[in-house]
């Protein structure tokens, strides 16, 4: 099996320019491509892996990969299947985000070693030193209005409005393929579904300036068995940053992934065999409930981000609370596995009281519920059940003088910071 073969069987391929004349180049030597990441904010998100992904597939298999990073597209916006044009950015925030995803890309493609080691890219070192006649006479000239108009990102937003700013967006990604491949002899641009256009525009200039062909390929658009999407648009945005999106979030995220989307998950965004997988998928289909499939996808991609220290804090993290064993914990650790459960900051004069505690903290609504609660078991300090209606707070019960954590009932966390 090619790599192109074993891309399309992890269902990483979408569309391709011209698919036999591109199996033909990367079986036949090795292939400079790129794939470009606009800084629209401090960090890559899932939907940034896909692409990423395919790169260090084709690394490995010997091509040669250059990472983009767009700090001048950054500047003026892709509109491709926006509702809406984005607010544009101070060149200070787009160079700090630029700095901050080259960061998280380098920990994605080798860099160090080999005749096909990975090389950074940013368009703002050819972009700054073009004027805006050249580049209206040397690069503009190559595209009709007619041809601009007829993309899909573009016929999109014609009936609300779309500026010349974005307008001209597809331009400068094509010139970025120009200008890479008249530098590194980059021949192959990969890019999410979304930017066929933009992408396209790019094989169009190579032909039209240069008498050239480049080869395009897309990823698809990552969807679940419901239909929904990854990515930050959707609010449901899980980041490779862990300052954002916390090993262990993204532990959970995928540790839920649906049955009936684990395996293909597996495939695209795991460096696992396609044998490897088979037979995960023997066994996961024998005994659904144990998640096994969940579990090892969990633990690749979370490797793969993160490391594989910050995976076994996560599953640390995730066994213990399953287990209530909050003493187990670090505040640390507690922090990122209870990020999201409502937070009470105990002030200096509050009553210590465990009744007067539950209820300032919003725990339970009225003293009445609190007593009832403690009486019932129901109330839980760091894992220890405690029915005692005069119990009050020390720093014993501050785990590692930070926090403390209340569980009432099975499930319900509330967290006291001070």
């Amino acid at each position: 099996m090619n790599i192109f073969e074993e891309l399309k069987a992890r269902g990483l391929v979408f569309q391709t320019t011209d698919e036999e004349a591109l199996v033909k180049a990367l079986t036949e030597g090795q292939v400079s491509y790129y794939s470009g990441y606009d800084p629209t904010a401090d960090s890559l998100h899932l939907g940034h892996l896909v692409p990423i992904l395919v790169m260090r597939h084709l690394q490995l298999a010997g091509h040669k990969p250059y990472a983009l990073v767009g700090g001048a597209t950054g500047l003026i916006g892709d509109p491709s299947f926006k509702d809406a044009e984005r607010s544009l950015q101070t060149k200070d925030t787009v160079d700090g985000w630029v700095s901050k995803i080259q960061g998280q890309l380098s920990r994605f493609l080798d860099f160090d070693k080999g005749d096909n080691k990975a090389e950074m890219v940013n368009n703002y070192d050819w972009f700054s030193g073009i004027s805006f006649i050249d580049f209206l006479r040397d690069v503009g000239k190559y595209f009709t209005v007619n041809y601009m108009m007829s993309k899909e990102s573009v016929k999109k937003r014609i009936e609300t409005g779309i500026s010349y700013t974005e307008f001209a967006y597809q331009i400068m990604q094509g010139y970025d393929f120009y200008e890479l491949n008249d530098k590194h002899n980059v021949t192959l641009q990969i890019g999410g579904s979304d930017q066929w256009g933009n992408m396209t525009a790019g094989t169009e200039l190579l032909r039209r300036k240069a008498d050239k062909t480049g080869h395009v390929m897309t990823v698809p658009l990552i969807t679940d068995s419901t239909g929904k999407k990854f990515g930050k648009s959707e609010g449901n945005a899980v980041w490779l940053d862990a300052d954002k999106t916390s090993p262990y979030e993204m532990y959970q995220f995928w540790l839920n992934v649906m049955d009936d989307d684990a395996i293909r998950f597996l495939k695209i965004f795991t460096f696992l065999s396609l044998d490897e997988i088979s037979e995960i998928e023997k066994e996961f289909e024998a005994a659904r409930h144990e998640r096994l499939a969940q579990k090892i996808l969990a633990r690749e991609v979370v490797s793969l981000v993160h490391g594989g220290d910050a995976y076994r804090q996560a599953l640390h993290i995730t066994e213990q609370l399953f287990a209530g064993n909050i003493q187990n914990l670090s505040a640390k650790e507690l922090k990122q596995g209870l990020n999201n459960v409502p937070n009470y900051a105990v002030q200096a004069e509050d009553d210590r009281n465990l009744v007067e505690i539950l209820v300032a903290s919003g725990v339970v609504n009225s003293k009445r519920q609190a007593r009832e609660d403690i009486q019932n078991g129901a109330i839980y300090i760091n894992g220890e059940r405690i029915q005692d209606l005069e119990y009050n707070l020390t720093d014993t019960d501050k785990i590692d003088n930070e926090l403390t954590v209340i569980r009432r009932g099975k499930k319900k966390y509330f967290v006291l910071t001070y």
